[in-house]
């Protein structure tokens, strides 16, 4: 499964991937992962989102008998140049676990769910974990179909140019009952685990830190770079430079991460004055007073350069179900539970009710969102037996 995805998306030159929410890369992802789910005889369901969801056993009959299913999986999507384990890992380890079970002849007393949440990343139209809020409520239909890339094409054009109605976009409630529990299983996006006096291949997921993503807009006046003199200018990218310089400061001060990693320019010469800079904030800490207070003393930078700073989403402090996290930690043996500054559709789904708990599989680089982000293939098959042991125990006569 893994040598099948490793082309799709990828750039030979940096090695790194462009799999981005409805595009060709991503129509290909979703074949991929149908076909994976035909080859194991699973229904392959897909919610009014684009969600897909492969059921081992009827979630409907189940839900009816009041035991909803147990659901595992992550995305297919990445951010630009971004690593091939943030994601597919846990989709593919799903696909593992699934086998695994079956060759142990287990039969499971609950269904059980492989999803591939569409657009979790964010990377086209801007919204993290996109598909799992606009299906549990969290984001509106009318907002999603108008959020644009960086082209200008709105998620509704981008929908329809991908075959599905941008219409029957919307909130699922009946796919979200389906699911009882949720374990997503995701590569660590920092350097915990590799630790030496951590030093292990796993760790269970116990809470998601405040997180949020903010536009920062500045304007200005386009003019002549050679001929304008200093005094005349309207700089855009002034007023823009001072919000990206406050956000890190304020961030050092209260202790906090924050990060501005994409701006668009316009007009975009290299001898042409901005007239109007957008970029994006994205601000993380474990306090979720503290990630405000660096939101607001960015804004008042940019208000002081007439700009305007819009919330684009925000995630505040994420527990997983707290019974399931020491359920888990105490089937794997005690292995550590730690929290993340990374967002995932799993905290989606817990701010949406659904009891919920991830595993991170070691990521001995520490480096996420690139193409240095990595998993050794032993670390990878320790994930699969965790999930398949998990996934016994949930699913199992006696859950």
């Amino acid at each position: 499964m893994w040598r099948d995805l490793t082309p799709i998306g990828r750039d030979d030159r940096t090695h790194g991937y462009h799999r981005f929410a409805w595009t060709r890369a991503d129509h290909t992802l979703r074949e991929w992962f149908v076909g994976e789910a035909e080859r194991r005889g699973l229904d392959v369901v897909v919610d009014r989102v684009g969600n897909q969801w492969a059921w081992w056993g009827d979630p409907d009959e189940a839900l009816a008998a009041g035991r909803p299913g147990i659901v595992t999986g992550s995305h297919l999507d990445s951010v630009p140049d971004g690593g091939a384990f943030d994601g597919p890992l846990g989709v593919v380890s799903a696909f593992a676990a699934l086998d695994a079970l079956r060759r142990d002849g287990f039969e499971p007393d609950r269904p059980i769910g492989v999803v591939n949440f569409i657009d979790e990343e964010g990377a086209r139209f801007g919204v993290a974990c996109a598909g799992s809020r606009i299906l549990t409520g969290a984001m509106t239909a009318d907002r999603a179909r108008s959020l644009t890339d960086g082209e200008g094409v709105s998620m509704a054009e981008a929908l329809r140019a991908a075959g599905r109605d941008p219409e029957g976009l919307g909130p699922d409630a009946e796919t979200v009952r389906r699911v009882g529990a949720f374990v997503e299983l995701h590569v660590e996006q920092g350097r915990h685990l590799s630790l030496p006096e951590v030093d292990q291949p796993l760790a269970v997921g116990s809470d998601i830190w405040p997180h949020g993503r903010w536009r920062i807009r500045t304007l200005g006046e386009a003019n002549h770079a050679g001929t304008t003199r200093l005094a005349d200018r309207e700089d855009a990218m002034l007023g823009f430079a001072a919000a990206v310089i406050s956000a890190r400061r304020a961030a050092e001060a209260n202790g906090c991460v924050a990060t501005v990693g994409k701006v668009v320019v316009t007009p975009g010469g290299v001898n042409a004055i901005p007239s109007e800079v957008t970029g994006w904030l994205d601000a993380r800490g474990s306090d979720e007073t503290a990630v405000r207070l660096v939101v607001d003393e960015v804004r008042e930078v940019v208000a002081d350069f007439e700009g305007l700073l819009t919330e684009d989403s925000w995630t505040g402090p994420t527990p997983f179900d707290p019974a399931l996290v020491r359920r888990l930690a105490t089937r794997l043996g005690g292995i550590p539970v730690i929290g993340t500054g990374a967002g995932h559709d799993a905290g989606i789904l817990a701010n949406a009710g659904v009891p919920t708990a991830m595993l991170f599989v070691r990521n001995p680089t520490g480096i996420s969102h690139s193409p240095e982000e990595f998993a050794t293939s032993q670390d990878c098959l320790a994930g699969v037996e965790a999930l398949t042991t998990v996934l016994t125990d949930l699913a199992g006569a006696s859950a």
